[in-house]
């Protein structure tokens, strides 16, 4: 059993982290110290090696090289289990979840003992009451919007009474309300022996909620610091180097009149919208109203069940969810890009020229990987970002429907998907 934490002592230590994959290298001597009682900002570009470095404490990716002091003790996990054991939990980006199965059976799963329903719907509600964290143990996960997934994940980890929660860009996808409850919540669980580790692109909550941020690029560190005597300026200096001043954060569409044929027009139950040639149209709702089934009809991947849609010949679609609608992991670069069927000839692919209009994407699109045949599971989120964001864009579709294109993604490369989709209009 780990020594309880003396006053000073860091919760975690990881020292002198490397990672390589293949020729890539992910982590390059990275360090990080979480101290108990704080919540602790993890910064940098995708494909930083944030992730990366939080799942080697977790157990889920093994390093080459470096060492993790755990509460006073040398450790190496060597599977999450292990990690959850110890008293670390993480909330990956894309959640582990079972969505045929209720909330009480998902927090229940991996649990030691036999499974009883009644034990663990009730010591869901137990701990929905104590942490604010509502929700209805009976409901079945598939059937929740995001934030309440979200929520089922950090229940998930505090069932097995971790000590320190890893959240990997908890607000990407939440509505500002949502947003504003975790964070808060985050802030009261980092207290005593506790603390939060939170990957995260949006200085904003690094500021508010964090009491320390430690800054990465390209798999080493480059700052560490009190976020009281921190500013957003000075972090996305830190994260992006020279280039934080070449950054267009200017918002997207010029003030004027929009001209042009109509694209398309679709109904949702009482929702019209129409969309043409030459404007980006913007789709806001509270999650869970119907705003993302309104996205798949109009990227033609559902049907409405009544009203009428017209659709262009052409469309590209950026899903919400890279992992499910539009990422094969288990496939190359050069496959995914022949999933949106470019360079095939009656069913045939040209695999040279596919390859090679791949290779132009990948520099096109500024996707690190180590060429065409680099695996996609091998890709950062944002890079896989800009993966998918190419793909649909290199065919020059006569209707782009992005939903949350940004999500997860850093400051640069976001402004670079708002430039992207501004040229789509044109």
């Amino acid at each position: 059993m780990t020594a309880p934490t003396r006053d000073g002592d860091p919760l975690l230590a990881l020292d002198g982290i490397v990672k390589r994959y293949g020729a890539t290298v992910a982590l390059d001597g990275a360090s990080l110290t979480v101290r108990p009682g704080t919540v602790h900002a993890l910064l940098g570009e995708n494909g930083a090696g944030k992730t990366t470095l939080m799942r080697v404490a977790y157990g889920l990716t093994r390093a080459d090289a470096g060492r993790m002091l755990w509460r006073g003790t040398f450790v190496h996990f060597t599977s999450p289990r292990r990690a959850l054991d110890a008293g670390i939990g993480m909330v990956q980006q894309h959640f582990s979840l079972i969505p045929a199965m209720t909330v009480a059976e998902n927090v229940a799963l991996g649990g030691r003992g036999p499974y009883d329903p009644r034990a663990a719907a009730a010591r869901v509600r137990r701990l929905a009451d104590s942490t604010g964290l509502a929700i209805d143990e009976t409901a079945v996960v598939g059937t929740l919007p995001v934030s309440a997934q979200q929520r089922v994940e950090i229940l998930k980890a505090l069932a097995r009474d971790v000590r320190l929660l890893i959240l990997d860009e908890p607000t990407a996808t939440l509505a500002p309300p949502d947003a504003a409850t975790l964070l808060a919540w985050a802030r009261r669980f980092a207290t005593g022996e506790r603390a939060v580790v939170l990957i995260t692109h949006k200085l904003r909550d690094a500021l508010d909620v964090a009491d320390e941020a430690t800054v990465l690029r390209r798999g080493r560190n480059v700052m560490t610091t009190r976020t009281a005597v921190a500013t957003e300026a000075s972090l996305a200096s830190a994260m992006l180097g020279d280039r934080a001043a070449a950054i267009d954060l200017e918002h997207a569409i010029p003030p004027g009149v929009v001209t042009g044929g109509e694209v398309i027009a679709a109904s949702l139950v009482a929702a019209t919208l129409t969309v043409r040639a030459g404007e980006i149209v913007g789709v806001a709702a509270v999650e869970g109203n119907g705003e993302r089934e309104l996205l798949r009809i109009l990227a033609g991947r559902e049907r409405p069940g009544r009203g009428e849609v017209v659709l262009p010949s052409r469309i590209g679609y950026v899903p919400q969810d890279r992992h499910a609608d539009a990422i094969a992991d288990d496939l190359t670069i050069t496959e995914n890009v022949a999933l949106a069927d470019a360079g095939s000839r009656r069913g045939w692919i040209d695999w040279r020229k596919l390859s090679a209009r791949t290779a132009d994407l990948i520099g096109r699109y500024d996707v690190r990987a180590e060429g065409p045949g680099a695996s996609a599971a091998s890709l950062s989120g944002g890079n896989q970002q800009r993966l998918v964001l190419g793909r649909e864009l290199d065919d020059r579709p006569r209707l782009v429907v992005a939903d949350q294109p940004t999500r997860g993604l850093d400051l640069r490369a976001t402004a670079e998907v708002h430039a992207r989709l501004r040229a789509a209009r044109a």
